[in-house]
């Protein structure tokens, strides 16, 4: 977060969120688990729509609190690909593809919220 970005759009975690919440729809097209199929969608939405809300209310405290969200939503997401594999709707592959995606987001996530927190702190 060296450089100064004027728009939520700028921001590589909330870019990295939104490739996460395309990729997670895409996987889910077909799905016919209505209710798994849902909640993973509203889950992986919510992190980049948390990281803009939270840069957009332009302070360095609701951005940390909206990160933190969006830190909650990408373990909610994780915990949803785990029952995704156990009850058949993903295969091997996409549990490996969705962890991969997932894990990369969550950590720039955690990275961002960290580096504001310090930022927040060193104020």
């Amino acid at each position: 977060m060296g450089e100064k970005v004027s728009r939520f759009e700028d921001l590589e975690v909330w870019k990295e969120g939104m490739r996460l919440a395309t990729k997670i729809y895409r996987a889910l097209n077909a799905c016919r688990d209505y209710g798994l199929r849902d909640q993973m969608q509203r889950a992986a939405v919510s992190i980049p729509s948390n990281i803009a809300e939270g840069y957009e209310r332009n302070t360095n405290k609701d951005f940390v609190h909206f990160l933190y969200i969006a830190k909650g939503s990408c373990s909610e997401l994780r915990t949803q690909i785990y029952l995704a594999v156990e009850t058949g709707v993903f295969d091997g592959y996409q549990r490996k593809a969705g962890h991969l995606i997932i894990s990369r987001s969550c950590s720039r996530v955690d990275y961002a919220h960290q580096s504001m927190q310090f930022a927040a702190i060193a104020h």
